[in-house]
């Protein structure tokens, strides 16, 4: 009999934690504002279940973030949009990368979903995505594009999530049938779409909304659909379009170091500042300016540019050459967005001879005298003139920049 027992003895139910206990272990107060139409649902929840929704709560209420509605207010609501993937690390929203350097957010009314929001309200995030998705799609409907005198084509929806529409390729992926179609969404409400013999007009217009932007940038870099998905367009030289498309890129990058320059601590050092630099081949180099005297949070980039305590120019060097240096050693930065190195100390003019150089210290107090600053701290782009190559065969420099240098500038430019 008791070995029976042991076969069809009933597990013993689960105790649940009341919200009391969990509130107390988080130390959380019972009286939360803007929590009462959650608490019901609380009761019904299984152990692990309540555990969850108190952390969820917990999370909104140290980081001071807005309840969610109820979801059956909020399930009529949700919406996506798409932002800068370095915006959605900012904000620490709930974010889903869809595209290399561009992210989708859930959001409701004027709110941004944080992912706490999906224990209290209890519902799948596929669900919610889903959802969004088609009340988008029923936003779009009766709608279209129109046709400019460039003849690309812009969005005219009017109601701000133009670039959320990148989500929907059943909306533009035909608008050009049988070409090769590149999509822009340089602001949240402005989507272009152009074939491929158009990319100049693309580029222009991009250039344009980037210069009087009529809504929060998203990005400037061209898209290109390809095989069912949409990827940043691969556009290699000698492609009439590679140079543009860099700049573009390098434009995004440069927004995305701005910002997160206000959230950097300035106990661990100076940002370098970054800008972009034109060689006499046309191309795009991105600097970074390193002044001696602190240590230097320094970004992803082309080159750098040395500038020593008393503000001299000490030449700009390709920072892919900088292993070379490996009493320099860096750190990385714990940040948001584009990814920063921690050095501490500056290099010797020893030391900046094993670097690869791009432009010589005269060349370098050309550029900031040709930009007009008095401060090397900030400097300008600024064009050069014909200089021979610098880099070799086993030169780690990309291959698109091996060759480049900004020679001697002349006051007349």
């Amino acid at each position: 009999m008791s070995l029976l027992s042991k076969f069809f003895k009933r597990p013993e139910a689960e105790a649940l934690p009341s919200r009391e206990e969990l509130f107390r272990e988080r130390d959380l107060p019972l009286e939360i504002p803007g929590l009462e139409p959650f608490l019901e649902m609380f009761e019904h929840l299984h152990a692990q279940e309540r555990v969850r929704w108190a952390d969820a709560v917990a999370d909104l209420h140290r980081h001071q973030l807005p309840y969610p509605p109820p979801w059956i207010d909020a399930q009529f609501e949700i919406i996506p949009e798409i932002v800068p993937t370095w915006r959605a690390e900012r904000e620490k929203r709930y974010y889903r990368p869809v595209i290399d350097g561009l992210s989708e957010r859930i959001r409701v009314q004027d709110d941004v979903m944080p992912e706490a929001w999906l224990a209290l309200w209890d519902v799948h995030l596929e669900d919610i995505l889903e959802r969004a998705i088609d009340h988008l799609r029923a936003q779009s409907k009766g709608k279209a594009f129109e046709r400019l005198p460039s003849g690309i084509y812009r969005s005219a929806y009017g109601d701000g999530l133009d670039a959320a529409r990148i989500l929907l390729p059943e909306l533009w992926s035909n608008l050009f049938p049988g070409q090769n179609t590149f999509v822009a969404i340089p602001c949240e409400d402005q989507l272009l779409v152009a074939p491929q013999v158009l990319l100049p007009k693309l580029v222009e217009a991009i250039n344009q909304s980037m210069a009087a932007p009529t809504g929060p940038r998203v990005q400037a870099v061209i898209l290109q659909w390809v095989n069912q998905k949409l990827l940043a367009a691969n556009l290699q030289d000698p492609h009439p379009i590679a140079q543009p498309q860099r700049e573009l890129r390098q434009s995004d990058i440069l927004e995305a170091c701005r910002a997160q320059e206000d959230d950097l601590d300035p106990a661990l050092g100076a940002p370098t500042p970054l800008s972009i630099l034109k060689t006499s081949q046309g191309r795009s180099v991105s600097m970074a300016l390193w002044v001696e005297g602190q240590p230097a949070l320094v970004p992803e980039c082309d080159s750098l540019g040395f500038v020593s305590k008393s503000g001299k120019p000490l030449g700009v060097y390709f920072r892919q050459t900088l292993p070379r240096i490996p009493e320099l050693k860096g750190t990385p930065v714990e940040i948001w967005g584009p990814r920063r190195q921690r050095y501490v100390g500056f290099p010797t003019p020893e030391q900046l001879e094993r670097l690869e150089a791009f432009a010589s210290p005269e060349q370098m107090a050309q550029i900031f005298k040709n930009a007009g600053s008095e401060k090397p701290s900030a400097p300008q782009p600024s064009a050069g003139l014909i200089a021979p190559p610098l880099s070799s065969n086993s030169s780690p420099v990309p291959q698109h920049l091996r060759g480049q240098s900004l020679g001697v500038q002349d006051d007349a430019q």
